[in-house]
């Protein structure tokens, strides 16, 4: 089969590698109808992830079509249409039992496109295949399930409910790319009095209106601090979810935040990011972390099928598998393409 395989920092190649074959009861054999690349998959090919090792099979959201399963699997069969989430869950952990499934210790966790191979392939072997996939509702169309592996439920988990968005709730957003716009509709769904977007890209702020910003700021050009405190008498947003990754984005979402404020970072971070303690301890505010842990993804799909979501207006570019090297120039050049999520189908 075609897959894209890391060969280390700036070398993903499309390449012939063996078909997958199921090595545990628990496995299933997925073909892969679409996919898709995130920005996690940029920062792999920076170098960020060193865990990620050459040769790795890329990519950990899919849509597709059941083929074989194993002995042990009992909630889906051949022919089955599911949504392969990015999060591997074993279900029996503490963590899992607690519905941290980021945090499993019982082999789960991140692991397609990290430590097993990934879904950028034309078949994909999915470990816990019970716990760890969504059946799909009739009428759902791929490339709103495919939202739905990784960036609605990382907007909404690790963003609006860890940074507890309620309602009339001034809500800032730092970095309006894939992520930050999923984290943009997902705090629309708790009614915030107002939803500011901060970004240096206006393709992206353009994007952020679309998925319910009320104000955009363009960083490169104007002061987001003196916008959030326009609106705020001077005091600051309620909750911040920083969505960049960038040292100076993680610093920019303390500045915006009012004393006893909610600081949701939910960017992969490459490099150290200052806390300036010296003048934040007295401020009383609340700053989160995670990878998500896709316990919403139930939730967010009966959103999905009743017509309150509308996660597919995310994909800007589609392509098929052949040219998943133009899918990952096209990303990676979104201030220029206007890429927000691409859609690659097999």
């Amino acid at each position: 089969m075609q897959a894209m395989v890391y060969h280390g920092p700036g070398k993903p190649v499309l390449e012939e590698v063996p078909d997958p074959e199921i090595t545990d009861d628990a496995d299933a054999i997925v073909r892969v109808d679409a996919t898709t690349i995130c920005g996690t998959d940029l920062h792999i090919l920076a170098g960020d992830v060193p865990s990620v090792r050459v040769g790795r099979i890329l990519g950990h959201e899919a849509v597709g079509t059941v083929q074989e399963v194993g002995s042990a699997v009992r909630t889906m069969g051949p022919g089955d249409r599911i949504l392969v989430s990015s999060i591997s869950v074993c279900g029996a952990c503490r963590f899992c039992r607690e519905g941290h499934y980021g945090l499993c210790r019982g082999g789960g966790g991140w692991l397609l496109g990290h430590t097993y191979d990934g879904t950028q392939a034309e078949y994909v072997r999915v470990p816990f295949a019970d716990t760890s996939t969504h059946q799909l509702p009739d009428g759902v169309s791929d490339e709103n399930a495919l939202m739905l592996a990784d960036i609605l439920p990382t907007g909404y988990e690790a963003g609006v409910l860890k940074g507890g968005v309620s309602p009339g709730d001034v809500v800032a957003v730092v970095g309006t790319g894939p992520v930050g716009l999923a984290a943009i509709m997902g705090a629309r769904l708790f009614s915030p009095s107002h939803i500011i977007a901060v970004d240096h890209a206006d393709l992206r702020l353009d994007a952020a209106k679309q998925a319910g910003a009320d104000v955009t700021v363009n960083n490169a050009a104007a002061s987001p601090l003196s916008a959030v405190h326009s609106m705020t008498d001077g005091l600051g947003a309620d909750v911040v979810i920083e969505a960049a990754g960038q040292p100076e984005t993680f610093e920019l979402a303390v500045q915006l935040s009012r004393p006893g404020a909610r600081i949701a970072s939910i960017a992969v971070h490459g490099k150290p990011a200052a806390l300036h303690l010296e003048d934040q301890w007295t401020r009383d505010i609340t700053i989160t972390t995670g990878l998500v842990d896709t316990y919403s993804t139930p939730k967010l799909l009966r959103l999905l099928a009743s017509g309150q979501l509308d996660p597919g207006r995310l994909v800007t570019h589609r392509f098929p598998f052949s040219d998943i090297g133009a899918a990952y120039d096209t990303f990676a050049r979104a201030s220029d393409t206007g890429a927000v999520k691409v859609a690659i189908s097999t």
